[in-house]
């Protein structure tokens, strides 16, 4: 069964919605002014907030952890992107992380599992897989299929990786067997492959291959039923700043972070 924590978040933004409602709300019911009291202010963030983060995130990340300091002058955001499995495995091993986002639920699982997370995971955008290729297409590859064909250098992720996972399953689909002359452990690096002129193509996130604008061509999959994996985000059990991460992860779930999450391509939660 695929876990799915959308729910989870649903249920969690109403108790922080209704929290807010009863914080600007006085006894009898009229709005609370909080201009001039101290008393009454919100302390202002501080200290250094570390994000572990699936490498398809580097682009929307950096540029929500830009935002995030600029609202929070007093707070430094630490980026570290890797693939999900290897973020786990790290975390797991006692390497220091206050908020961990995954490009699948099965990594997340791993962590909640491990009783590493603290509160439940919020999803906050999805993805799918296409075939980027470089921009001279030297494999002359116009469909899914062609990438089957012999003598055609095929990079995909690692099986453990979300993106390796979803590269199976999307073949399993299209009854193609792969063999790639690679398989690497972030999305990042099938993409360093196609880019360098080392691969005939990759099958990458589309986020991904937007992101490379103009150093590949695009090729949908054009599958009925893509795989589409969910992206959860969690603060990590430990972290010595839980305000901060929370307030991150705020910025991820909400309005801002989800039209900066949209704008490069990932889809809604």
């Amino acid at each position: 069964m695929k876990l799915s924590f959308k729910k989870v978040s649903t249920l969690a933004a109403a108790t922080v919605m209704a929290a807010s409602m009863a914080s600007c709300s006085s006894p009898d019911g009229g709005p609370t002014s909080t201009a001039g009291s101290a008393s009454t202010s919100v302390p202002e963030l501080s200290g250094t907030l570390t994000v572990f983060a699936a490498a398809s995130l580097k682009q929307t990340f950096t540029e929500l952890a830009t935002q995030f300091e600029a609202a929070h002058p007093q707070v430094k955001v630490s980026l570290s992107f890797d693939g999900s499995s290897t973020l786990v495995t790290q975390i797991t091993q006692g390497a220091p992380a206050d908020v961990f986002a995954s490009a699948d639920t099965k990594n997340m699982t791993k962590l909640s599992d491990a009783k590493l997370t603290s509160g439940a995971p919020m999803d906050f955008a999805t993805n799918v897989l296409t075939l980027a290729v470089p921009p001279s297409n030297p494999a002359n590859i116009t469909a899914f299929a062609d990438v089957a064909k012999p003598g055609v250098k095929l990079v995909i992720c690692a099986a453990q990786v979300p993106c390796g996972a979803a590269a199976k399953a999307d073949a399993a689909t299209a009854g193609l067997t792969l063999t790639p002359v690679s398989e690497e452990l972030s999305v990042t690096g099938v993409l360093g492959k196609v880019t360098s002129g080392e691969a005939d193509a990759g099958l990458v996130y589309v986020t991904d291959a937007k992101s490379a604008g103009d150093k590949v061509k695009t090729i949908p999959l054009d599958l009925a039923q893509p795989t589409i994996n969910e992206y959860p985000i969690a603060a990590v059990k430990g972290s010595k700043n839980p305000e901060i991460a929370a307030a991150f992860i705020s910025l991820v779930t909400a309005q801002e972070g989800q039209k900066v999450l949209q704008d490069a391509g990932f889809g809604a939660p």
